[in-house]
């Protein structure tokens, strides 16, 4: 197991086939996908070929999202982290997301997760950019993205749905730090 960065009550690393189960359990939540398109997977398959997706994912670009594990107990809590994102807007960007089982919810995970994802993609990535995006109504996912730093700069929509895009540069990072 290879830790990318940890803070005193997690860490992030990457994500593998035994995580399975708990990401299916994250992903079939119909609270959890609320924002996400209302389309949580159904079978164990499905949950299979995302960790296959994010695997291919850090063989092709040594980035992708991470399972994010509590310290205290070795509970996988979601995953978080980077990846190149190339299907929401018409560019390409890094983007920084996160997404936690509901019994993790409003403990600070999702916040202290980002924050660990933009410190690496800044200070050991050496990332310019990292931007991320979020339903309009999904308030909890649009307070982690205004705490962590990044800056709202409009909105746009995606698959008929109003997002927030938001976006922070590595020097106001670094000021802010």
């Amino acid at each position: 197991m290879s830790i990318l960065i940890e803070s005193e009550r997690i860490y992030l690393r990457d994500i593998t086939e035994e995580d399975a189960s708990d990401m299916y359990e994250l992903d079939s939540d119909p609270l959890v996908h609320k924002y996400l398109g209302k389309n949580p997977v159904t079978t164990i398959e499905q949950t299979m070929a995302i960790i296959k997706d994010i695997q291919g994912q850090y063989k092709r670009n040594n980035l992708g999202r991470s399972a994010i594990i509590e310290k205290s107990s070795g509970a996988f809590v979601g995953w978080a982290g980077l990846k190149i994102e190339d299907r929401v807007r018409d560019f390409t960007y890094y983007d920084v997301g996160y997404r936690l089982k509901q019994k993790h919810w409003y403990k600070g995970l999702g916040t202290e997760a980002a924050q660990l994802s933009l410190a690496y993609g800044f200070e050991t990535r050496g990332f310019d950019k990292i931007c991320g995006a979020a339903d309009v109504d999904n308030l909890g996912s649009n307070k982690i993205l205004s705490r962590i730093g990044l800056h709202h700069e409009g909105t746009f929509f995606f698959k008929e749905t109003e997002c927030n895009w938001y976006c922070l540069g590595k020097e106001a990072y670094l000021a802010n730090k």
